[in-house]
């Protein structure tokens, strides 16, 4: 069922991208996420981008997708929203991270992601942020959250 208000069609599928390393920084996103998709009644969908061996967060890529599942609950739990999660396996998480979540944002036909940001310091004026890179190369609307 397609939602309108007025002659614009609103927000169907939101995609929360999801680093389960600073789970505590993601408060902001996740809680727009899930407010903008109880209004919306949009689905909502957890993405975390990991590498198939061990890393900070978890010793397998199976360890990570169950993580990244149970941290989906027990948000979805705490914020009376269901989040599905789905993780993205990739060789180098690292410098693949940019177009793995914009390849599964077009997989999914999402039409908004929720990402968390942070505050921009040094490196940030020469590199781009995940965020800001996304936002400035996706066809997708982004909602930056700091």
């Amino acid at each position: 069922m397609s939602i309108t208000q007025g002659s614009i069609t609103v927000y169907q599928k939101i995609v929360v991208p999801v680093a389960l390393v600073h789970a505590e920084r993601l408060e902001k996103a996740l809680a727009i996420a899930a407010d903008l998709g109880q209004h919306y009644g949009a689905t909502l969908h957890m993405v975390g981008v990991t590498a198939p061996g061990p890393d900070e967060v978890s010793h397998s890529a199976e360890q990570f997708k169950e993580k990244l599942a149970e941290f989906a609950s027990k948000q979805s739990a705490d914020r009376g929203v269901e989040f599905h999660s789905h993780a993205v396996i990739t060789a180098d998480p690292v410098t693949e991270l940019d177009r793995c979540l914009d390849r599964y944002i077009h997989e999914i036909n999402a039409d908004l992601v929720v990402m968390a940001s942070h505050v921009p310091g040094f490196r940030d004026y020469v590199f781009a942020s995940n965020a800001g890179f996304l936002a400035s190369h996706t066809d997708v609307s982004v909602f930056v959250v700091r």
